[in-house]
């Protein structure tokens, strides 16, 4: 057996692994040494764009969106060389509002945003949370690409500078995150959002990992979000350890590409075949928080995964499956995963936490899934359709057996993709 460290929580998962096991790390970048001279260089170097300073000027009005608690951007540590940079360029402190882009996820607790972005800056900034459900703070913005309005925050259209964070990282059905994802879902409508993670569009065949081009979901985000003028994106990618190992800053569409780019040579590997189990997690706090989330962990081993193979997905989930939104109860009425495809394909059904049902449902028909939780007990993980799993040697033994031999391992989770030879 060899020892293998899961990303699981805050602290990870040591698990002992069969020693023919195949395991798929992201291939390692060394972390930037100087985090705030990086970002820095970045802001005052774009790529095809002017430097932020000759964006702005004394009275500019500017709104920073920033990713919420179940990401894993490290505003604190990127906020403030942004803020700094602003400032020093002429900016009121008073003329900037940083933006939670929630999209249609629960808000955070005074406790979560001053962990989130810091004492200081919770102190001295305007610090809003979007609310996709309050019509009074939403703006009919302009139809789409498809031909249907589309509902933004008003603070942001108001301001006279958007500038867009987030990380890069793989995204299950929108190929990568970052980029226009800050304005849809980030900052959008609940309606908008609903239309955008429809099931006719989750169902879309270029709706997977590392697809743009092609991807219905990706081309509205990127449609909308380049219909608002004014904006300057500032990504990061991050190792391991959260550190971040390269900036892309400037225009929404090059930026974002050269991070994705990047991202793609450091996720994706390509394998021979399909293995008999997978066993994965969802890249640890605060991806993991809860089962929801950890749909992503399971979507990425259904790419590596056997057509009626197993899946054993290792997942904290201190914040439980969780109790907000739809995702618990869409699962627990359903009779089977197949029962909630057949539902979802019927015209005109959609609404909150469909989309993550939905990929869910498409990866159990595809394999059997497993699930090793301290934050989730036996009940709610079968509620959820899934079968527990309490001791991960003596289940992988009875996989093992039921299954096949060929295992790998993806610590990791979704940010590690893996795609058969063509």
């Amino acid at each position: 057996m060899k020892q293998i460290k899961m990303d699981y929580g805050r602290n990870g998962l040591i698990v002992d692994l069969p020693d023919e096991t195949d395991v798929f790390l992201v291939r390692e970048t060394p972390a930037i040494a100087d985090e705030t001279a990086a970002i820095k260089n970045a802001l005052r170097q774009p790529i095809g764009q002017p430097p932020l300073r000759e964006l702005v000027k004394k009275g500019t009005k500017v709104v920073i969106v920033h990713t919420d608690i179940t990401r894993a951007t490290p505003n604190g540590r990127l906020l403030p060389v942004i803020l700094n940079e602003l400032e020093n360029s002429g900016v009121k402190r008073e003329d900037i509002t940083l933006l939670n882009a929630l999209g249609t996820h629960r808000p955070q607790t005074q406790q979560e945003i001053r962990q989130m972005l810091g004492q200081e800056i919770v102190e001295d900034y305007r610090c809003l949370q979007h609310d996709a459900y309050d019509s009074d703070r939403l703006v009919t913005f302009k139809k789409n690409h498809l031909g249907r309005p589309v509902q933004l925050n008003r603070h942001l259209l108001e301001a006279d500078l958007k500038i867009l964070t987030g990380f890069i990282e793989p995204h299950f059905f929108a190929g990568f995150s970052g980029g226009p994802k800050a304005v849809l879902p980030g900052v959008a409508g609940a309606e908008s959002v609903f239309a955008n993670h429809s099931p006719a569009m989750i169902a879309h065949p270029q709706a997977d990992f590392l697809i743009t081009d092609g991807n219905p979901i990706w081309e509205e985000m990127k449609s909308v979000a380049l219909k608002i003028p004014s904006t300057f994106l500032v990504n990061v990618t991050l190792n391991r350890t959260n550190r971040i190992t390269r900036v892309f800053a400037g225009d929404l569409s090059a930026a974002h590409k050269a991070g994705c780019e990047f991202v793609q040579t450091t996720s994706f590997f390509t394998i021979t075949k399909p293995y008999d189990i997978v066993i994965t997690s969802n890249s640890g706090y605060p991806l993991d928080q809860n089962l929801y989330q950890c749909v992503k962990g399971m979507a990425a081993a259904k790419r590596a995964v056997l057509k009626g193979g197993a899946i054993l997905l290792v997942a904290a989930c201190e914040e439980g499956l969780p109790a907000h939104g739809d995702y618990a109860r869409m699962l627990r009425e359903a009779s089977s995963p197949q029962a909630i495809l057949d539902r979802l394909a019927q015209p005109g059904v959609t609404g909150q936490d469909t989309w993550q049902v939905q990929v869910q449902a498409q990866v159990q028909t595809h394999a059997d899934v497993f699930v090793y939780s301290d934050g989730l007990s036996d009940e709610q993980i079968k509620a959820a359709m899934l079968q527990p799993c309490r001791n991960i040697p003596a289940t992988l033994e009875c996989l093992i057996k039921q299954y096949g031999k060929r295992v790998c391992a993806l610590p990791q989770g979704p940010l590690t993709i893996l795609g058969t030879e063509n």
